[in-house]
């Protein structure tokens, strides 16, 4: 079943109250209410759209599917590519939390490196 996976891209992306900045991308309050709360069944493209623009993503990485054990698909099958995301962003989170500044800074020059390409 494919939900949405907000949270790890809004830790990701420093902000602590993803409510507040649904609304002030604009979209009402009674649906940003329903985005966090994975009550809602249907999502608006336009949201999609709305939160992929200021989160600079893209739709797969608003979505998490969990496999159905009694409607099993093949092990290619490309939905297994939105599968436990929430773990692999928590931990390289972690990981550039925990690792030395020395190195930190040397990703760093590399990045800034990549953008000038």
């Amino acid at each position: 079943m494919l939900k949405l996976n907000l949270q790890p891209i809004f830790k990701a992306r420093g902000i602590d109250r993803p409510h507040a900045f649904l609304v002030r991308i604009g979209i009402t309050a009674h649906s940003a209410n329903l985005i966090l709360s994975s009550e809602s069944k249907v999502f608006k493209l336009q949201h999609v759209e709305l939160i992929c623009r200021h989160l600079n993503c893209e739709p797969n990485d608003l979505l998490l599917w969990n496999p159905d054990k009694n409607n099993p698909i093949g092990d290619n099958h490309p939905l297994h590519n939105l599968s436990d995301k929430s773990s692999s962003s928590a931990n390289g989170i972690n990981t550039l939390r925990d690792i030395p500044y020395k190195e930190l800074k040397e990703i760093t020059k590399n990045l800034a490196n990549r953008d000038k390409v």
